[in-house]
């Protein structure tokens, strides 16, 4: 997964849920110097009796917003959908730089 150009990621899920792993999942890609690139990631871990969804939302920085499905989309969908923009996004800077 191309994550150079995202800017935001913000996710929140109730760790106890078994529909919250897609979102993990998703967190667990990123890599470890996201932050220090610049990359804003907030989390709110949900208390165990919550019911409310897991949300997942993506910010690009071309100013794209996606606003994913952690409940019905399993996770390969999620990084197929982000990496479909991201591999966009880099053909734009290549084109830009050649």
């Amino acid at each position: 997964m191309i994550t150079r150009f995202i800017t935001e990621v913000n996710t929140k899920f109730n760790p106890f849920s078994p529909s919250s792993k897609t979102a993990r999942l998703f967190l667990s890609f990123l890599p470890p110097t996201a932050r220090s690139s610049g990359m804003k990631i907030n989390t709110a871990v949900l208390p165990k009796e919550s019911q409310e969804k897991s949300s997942l939302h993506v910010k690009f920085n071309d100013g794209k917003e996606m606003n994913l499905d952690c409940e019905n989309q399993n996770i390969k969908s999620i990084v197929a959908e982000v990496d479909r923009h991201s591999r966009i996004l880099q053909k734009a800077a290549d084109l830009q730089n050649a």
